[in-house]
């Protein structure tokens, strides 16, 4: 198995619907695969611009459907924000709506990270008759 990954999935638009500051309907399959990402090991910190209460809604919309953070709009639980500690997250993969060429779908999110449970592709025959 692979090492475990830190992943930051960002809210409105990716788990749902963009509706801010409404919840938006369940993207399909993003609770499904983020807590499927979970069970095998990787951490999810749920990185979003919502604050104050929205946020709350956010991570109780989450809780509601079984799908608990490490930590929310930080690196770990403990953090304590303050004006010197940026808000940028670390971890080895963003699942972002806003991604350079859109967002994939949450299947093809999950086969991105465990590539060894993609689907096998078949070998095309050629269409040359050299070939």
């Amino acid at each position: 198995m692979r090492k475990p990954l830190t992943i930051a999935v960002d809210f409105d638009g990716t788990i749902v619907e963009h509706k801010f500051p409404a919840i938006g309907n369940e993207l399909p399959f993003a609770t499904h695969t983020l807590k499927t990402l979970q069970e095998k090991g990787h951490r999810l910190i749920l990185w979003t611009y919502r604050s104050g209460q929205q946020l709350d809604e956010a991570v109780d919309f989450c809780k509601e459907r079984g799908l608990t953070f490490y930590a929310v709009n930080k690196n770990y639980p403990e953090e304590k924000m303050s004006d010197n500690i940026s808000r940028k997250i670390l971890a080895d993969v963003y699942i972002d709506d806003r991604n350079i060429g859109g967002m994939p779908s949450w299947t093809e999110i999950y086969h991105l990270i465990h590539p060894e449970e993609a689907p096998k592709k078949e070998k095309q025959k050629s269409k040359s008759w050299w070939w």
